[in-house]
């Protein structure tokens, strides 16, 4: 297997950055659609006095998980929320009364079996917190007379430049994630774990080893090289295990499950207190920000809210992107509201000057070149630039033969390409094309 892959200037400002609460909103509003998954139904009304912690949204579809409360306070109404993909969900407004008080009952989850851990995991609101949000009890809930698992892959690699909030929890939530560790092992009989961390986190390398020397000599810690996307799945899966997941195939089928070392810790904060996902740590950093931080933010506050609490320059705003600069996504609206997906907040000034180590381009699109760049920076082999053109004339076919569904929207092809062209949002596009 071919894995290639670029460098990237890592950016990592906030790094040594210890995180810091964010003060409480006035307002939040809390999203039904928090997971890569069915949008929840709203479970209270205007004029409902909610507590934190409180269950606010749920659904009876499998792949969905529970919302909760990020604060007390008093529910305002309910409105609707439009999604980057187009799609509207609704939104639970509430007002906060500033004294965070938690509901009755929230204790440590009891739990004896796997069925009852994975219970447990979907009744915490539990998805993956590295950004993909896939309900993380559909992934311990594998059919185990179809699976045969055996693999833990502790995702640390945190890849994407300006992003710190993996590194910060390896280094300020350490025993968590060991806790988390051994509730998986315990009810999913993993027997190896591996937790890949890149090697410019060298504190959090070595944090990390001692834990697993005092604490479970049986993980490895793993130093990968700083290249990106080294913490897309099947990268990470194949670069620590040697296994190979195939085209339209996931990791459990090579005895693999993945889970992001951030998850990881609030399963073992979970297991110990009983408290729902409720808050996140976000890193607000970008050339517009005058404070670069760590900010631990409670659900539903809105990116301009934390934008203005790290000093960022409003006037001056060229570009804000949710996420990394390589596979995140630009806000259109400043008063949306945060979600569990959510990484990392970039404020990026109205103008740059090009250089070669700038990541957001304003360059006009010129045509291609046939350089060869794309392919040689594509982790999975794959040929940008023929699929570009299968999709320009809609042959489904050609894209089936060419692999576009191994493509992890990674966007390699689309910075390294000196035409810039749209490369990474055509395979995206080619993708949605076949699903139709």
């Amino acid at each position: 297997m071919r894995l290639s892959g670029i460098r990237l200037e890592h950016k990592k400002n906030t790094a040594s950055s210890q995180s810091v609460p964010a003060p409480i909103p006035k307002t939040v509003r809390i999203a039904m659609q928090q997971c890569a998954g069915a949008a929840c139904d709203v479970l209270v009304q205007k004029g409902d006095k909610v507590l934190v912690g409180q269950k606010i949204g749920d659904s009876g579809k499998y792949m969905s998980v529970p919302v909760h409360s990020s604060v007390s306070g008093t529910v305002t109404g309910i409105s609707e929320l439009l999604q980057v993909s187009g799609r509207v969900c609704k939104c639970v407004d509430i007002e906060t009364d500033g004294e965070q008080k938690v509901i009755g009952g929230i204790e440590p989850p009891v739990v004896s079996d796997r069925e009852s851990f994975c219970d447990a995991v979907r009744n915490s609101g539990c998805c993956g917190l590295g950004g993909a949000g896939f309900p993380t009890h559909v992934k311990f809930g594998y059919d185990d007379k179809k699976f045969s698992v055996d693999t833990l892959v502790i995702n640390a690699a945190e890849c994407e430049p300006y992003l710190t909030g993996d590194h910060r929890e390896m280094i300020e939530n350490t025993d968590s994630i060991f806790d988390g560790i051994a509730s998986i092992k315990k009810y999913l009989g993993t027997e190896n774990v591996f937790i890949g961390i890149e090697n410019n986190k060298p504190d959090a390398i070595e944090k990390m080893t001692k834990a697993a020397a005092e604490r479970d000599s049986s993980v490895k810690v793993v130093a990968l090289k700083a290249k990106y996307p080294q913490g897309a799945e099947k990268v990470i899966v194949y670069n620590l295990t040697g296994r190979v997941v195939r085209e339209g195939k996931i990791p459990a089928d090579v005895g693999v499950i993945v889970i992001n070392v951030s998850t990881c810790g609030f399963i073992g904060d979970y297991m110990k207190t009983g408290m729902p996902l409720v808050k996140k740590r976000i890193t607000v950093s970008g050339e517009s920000v005058g404070t670069p931080c760590n900010v631990i933010a409670p659900i539903g506050i809105s990116f301009e809210e934390l934008l203005r609490f790290a000093d960022c320059d409003m006037d001056k705003l060229g570009k804000v992107i949710t996420g990394g600069p390589m596979m995140g996504i630009d806000i259109f609206d400043l008063t949306d509201p945060v979600c569990k997906t959510h990484s990392a907040i970039l404020a990026l000034p109205r103008e740059k000057k090009e250089s070669k180590n700038v990541l957001i381009s304003y360059k006009t699109q010129t045509n291609c070149i046939r350089c060869g760049r794309c392919i040689q920076a594509c982790p999975v082999g794959l040929m940008p630039t023929e699929l570009e053109k299968a999709f320009d004339r809609k042959d489904r076919d050609m894209l089936k033969r060419l692999k576009v569904s191994l493509c992890m929207n990674c966007g390699s092809c689309s910075y390294v390409c000196p035409a810039k062209r749209d490369l990474a949002e055509k395979n995206q596009l080619a993708k949605a094309l076949l699903r139709t």
